[in-house]
């Protein structure tokens, strides 16, 4: 398993931006599919991006397409997720997650298709 920690989370007005970093160690990081899950109050975390270590297999839930960025830095054991024009509803609490295989397709993605988990950021995005 990868011990993760995600940073960069906090208060937005709608319109802004955050970045979301996901530094990660144990398992060789270029190993793992990275990947970004959503959880917003009384709702089931849902995914949101997730990429592969080439960016060969890049996947982004369609609320996010074209707003949001995942990306890797494997020298830097470091994920990170660019989100731009943030809107309220993305407000919520953002884990990071990484697993062994590559995702091959954008729909179904399952929590269980990764092992490693991150304790979570905040992201309040007010209108």
């Amino acid at each position: 398993q990868v011990q993760l920690v995600e940073s960069g989370g906090g208060y937005v007005q709608a319109g802004g931006s955050l970045r979301l970093s996901c530094a990660a160690s144990g398992r060789t990081f270029s190993k793992n599919t990275m990947a970004w899950f959503r959880q917003a109050p009384g709702k089931e975390r849902e995914f949101v991006a997730t990429r592969n270590w080439s960016g060969s297999n890049t996947y982004y839930a369609d609320s996010v397409k074209d707003r949001f960025t995942i990306s890797r830095e494997n020298a830097k054991n470091t994920a990170y997720l660019q989100m731009n024009s943030l809107k309220p509803e993305d407000t919520a609490v953002y884990y990071c997650a990484a697993g062994l295989y590559a995702i091959a397709s954008a729909t179904n993605i399952r929590e269980s298709d990764f092992d490693s988990w991150g304790q979570g950021t905040q992201v309040t995005v007010s209108s």
